[in-house]
């Protein structure tokens, strides 16, 4: 005799009504039923368990860790107890088919979602597994399994609908496309994010790890996280900034990966020497300056061309502008230069320039446009500020003065100061 109508015939044997039979009996049968699924749940979910972790803990590669670390096994777990149930429905619910139906459709939806568990898990797996390649690390591998995934939940939903409905998936599918214009509409930066991770990624635009500066959105650091719909930015202050991923090709930004993969990283800064104290260096002034051991051979051979270049033309030197001289800016910038190609801190295979930008209300700008070795954010800081510290100090050595705007201490009488 079956199961079920076992315990129907013991319960009309105890002097139950026969539908107070059937009701109890579809009672007795889905607690067991639901009781058996949890157990059997609970046994395969230890067993899967035990043996990924034991699989993982002998294996090299990491993705069978990553696969526990997202839940796949107890995902996995879900469909044997499922499968049980989906086929002790007809039984428990022989005598009621609405309750059946209900159920079974219950069931059904269930199962699409938990497909969709499982997938989601394993592509999460292999999104952590891929961000450990080298090569596809600083990749928006985000950005595609999040692409894939609504898809899949958005075929997940529509079918559950047409479950619920009773209406053909291809009909409800058809019914639903009538309706794509607001669908587009809701979906509109899902799709833009979609596109525009495409072309950051074949187009190498930004990868993680890039540092970018976008002042559109007020963001200056590292980006950590590429996805469908957003870029996180990790700001220098700790800070975190989202940009839309659709910005990254509709606006204007900074990468500054081209910095940190070449060899240096640019110095380029000046200072204000004022007009009136720029002239030409006397016999004197050319004496003191020979002392600076960097510019000693310099000047003593610019000095031989000279002489040589007046001497020859019969240059009367009596007044200082005839023929050929030497300015004190100029002997400056020249030892500027010498100074940074020799400073421990400079790349002496990439551009050293020391020049002279357009005459402002504040002076005569001296640019000095050179490379440290070291990108790190502070030692260039240090770099150059090294460079600036020394530089500035130099200048009274040319008899020439820095321009800055008058303070209180300006005003002041020489003999105020005594």
């Amino acid at each position: 005799m079956e199961l079920e109508n076992l315990i129907y015939d013991y319960l009309l044997e105890t002097g139950i009504s026969e539908e107070s039979a059937k009701y109890l009996n579809m009672i007795l049968l889905l607690s067991i039923t639901i009781f058996a699924a949890f157990f059997l749940h609970y046994i395969i979910r230890k067993i899967l368990l035990s043996v990924f972790t034991h699989f993982s803990a002998k294996t090299k590669s990491n993705f069978d860790d990553l696969l526990l670390k997202n839940k796949a096994p107890r995902n996995i777990a879900h469909i044997i107890p499922l499968i049980f149930t989906l086929k002790f429905i007809p039984f428990i619910f022989k005598d009621f088919p609405y309750f059946e139906n209900f159920v079974q459709k219950g069931l059904q939806v269930f199962t699409i979602i938990l497909i969709l568990w499982i997938a989601r898990s394993l592509l999460n797996t292999i999104k952590d597994y891929l961000k450990t390649l080298p090569n596809l690390k600083d990749k928006p591998i985000d950005s595609y399994i999040q692409v894939f995934m609504i898809f899949a939940w958005a075929i997940g939903i529509l079918s559950a609908f047409a479950i619920i409905t009773g209406i053909e998936f291809i009909k409800f599918i058809t019914t639903i496309g009538a309706a794509s214009a607001v669908i587009i509409l809701i979906f509109k930066d899902t799709i833009l994010g979609f596109v525009a991770s495409i072309q950051v990624s074949i187009n190498d635009m930004v990868r993680i790890g890039d540092w970018i500066t976008f002042e559109k959105y007020g963001a200056d650091g590292d980006v950590i996280e590429i996805n469908l719909s957003t870029v996180k930015v990790q700001n220098f202050d700790m800070t975190i900034t989202t940009i839309p991923t659709y910005a990254l090709i509709s606006d204007s930004f900074k990468n500054w990966r081209g910095m940190t993969d070449s060899g240096g990283r640019r110095i380029k800064r000046s200072l204000n020497i004022k007009l009136d104290s720029i002239h030409y260096i006397t016999n004197e002034e050319l004496n003191s300056m020979k002392k600076i051991q960097s510019i000693t051979n310099y000047l003593e051979t610019r000095q031989t061309d000279i002489d040589a270049f007046n001497t020859k033309n019969s240059i009367n030197k009596k007044l200082l502008l005839n023929g050929r001289n030497m300015t004190n800016i100029g002997v400056f910038r020249k030892y500027i230069e010498t100074y940074i190609e020799n400073h421990s801190g400079t790349n002496k295979e990439m551009m050293i320039m020391v020049r002279q930008l357009a005459p402002e209300t504040q002076g005569i700008p001296l640019e000095i446009y050179a490379f440290s070795s070291d990108k790190r954010w502070q030692n260039y800081e240090y770099i150059m500020s090294d460079i600036f510290d020394h530089v500035i100090a130099a200048v009274p050595y040319f008899n020439l003065e820095i321009f800055e705007l008058p303070s209180n201490s300006s005003f002041v009488s020489k003999n105020e100061k005594s």
